[in-house]
């Protein structure tokens, strides 16, 4: 069954920085586009950056470009978000997510950035 486990949130300081990583299973990895959202409280679900399979093409949303950097690990079914400059509304809990076309999202891990 599709699955994705991230990790690698936690706290840290304005102008810090994390990797969040997303280990997927289920499915043919290497064969899908991958993306990362993200969803703070009271407030919708937000794109963040996708990955396609191949050529791997990123995309990134506005608010992250030049801070934030999608990847991904095909050999270890395994997508990255490395995020630089955090600022504090970059807090939320960021989700891994497919459309294969049917809909998957990961649990989420939580980001905080605060001094």
């Amino acid at each position: 069954q599709v699955h994705f486990v991230e990790s690698g949130g936690g706290l840290v300081q304005p102008g810090g920085s994390l990797r969040l990583t997303c280990v997927a299973s289920g499915f043919p990895f290497s064969r899908y586009a991958m993306a990362w959202y993200r969803q703070a409280p009271g407030k919708e679900r937000e794109f963040v950056a996708s990955i396609s399979s191949t050529t791997r093409t990123t995309n990134h949303a506005d608010s992250v470009k030049g801070r934030f950097t999608i990847s991904r690990d095909n050999d270890k079914n395994t997508t990255y978000l490395q995020m630089n400059s955090l600022k504090a509304e970059d807090t939320a809990v960021y989700y891994c997510y497919i459309n294969i076309p049917k809909e998957y999202w990961g649990q989420g891990t939580q980001v905080t950035v605060s001094s």
